[in-house]
């Protein structure tokens, strides 16, 4: 009996083992490819999103346009590729009343030089569900378009370095 609940509970580590290994590198948690491995466009993409805020402007333009656009910001410490086309984005989010800290797992395309996030029915942690977007990034701007559920617009905005902005605004 005693040598069964030994086989058991060894059975339920490596089953445990196995599950958290399957969702730490679901969840982008892990080791990012080596600086030196990423191909001439990574890098520079890598570098230009070294301590950067996305500070720009969304739109809501269905199912209901509403009027205006409202601010959103982006906090990016650091991006780094993890494999395939899998991008960690350390970043913190704000817009409207939601504003937090998080890996963000993207999936990168490229057009040419010009790196393309194509989010689908995403989940974001702490932010929600059902996540949509299509952003290019080209030079120190960004734009695209976003859904999130059955809402949905148009973002656009400009890449700056991190206190940039905060000294333009204290002078």
């Amino acid at each position: 009996m005693r040598r069964f609940l030994m086989v058991v509970v060894g059975i339920l580590l490596l089953g445990g083992a196995f599950g958290a290994g399957w969702l730490l590198s679901g969840l982008g948690v892990g080791r990012s490819v080596p600086v030196d491995a990423l191909d001439a466009r990574e890098r520079a993409f890598a570098d230009r999103m070294q301590n950067v805020v996305l500070d720009g402007r969304f739109t809501v333009d269905w199912p209901e346009p509403r009027e205006g656009q409202f601010g959103d910001r982006y906090e990016i410490a650091s991006v780094e590729k993890l494999d395939g086309n899998r991008w960690r984005f350390n970043a913190r989010i704000v817009y409207g009343s939601v504003d937090v800290t998080v890996p963000v797992i993207v999936p990168i395309e490229w057009a040419g030089d010009v790196p393309v996030i194509r989010l689908v029915n995403a989940s974001l942690p702490g932010v929600g569900e059902e996540f949509g977007a299509t952003v290019a990034f080209d030079g120190d701007r960004y734009g695209g378009t976003w859904d999130h559920g059955e809402v949905g617009g148009f973002m656009f905005g400009t890449i700056h370095p991190a206190g940039a902005l905060d000294a333009e605004e204290s002078r």
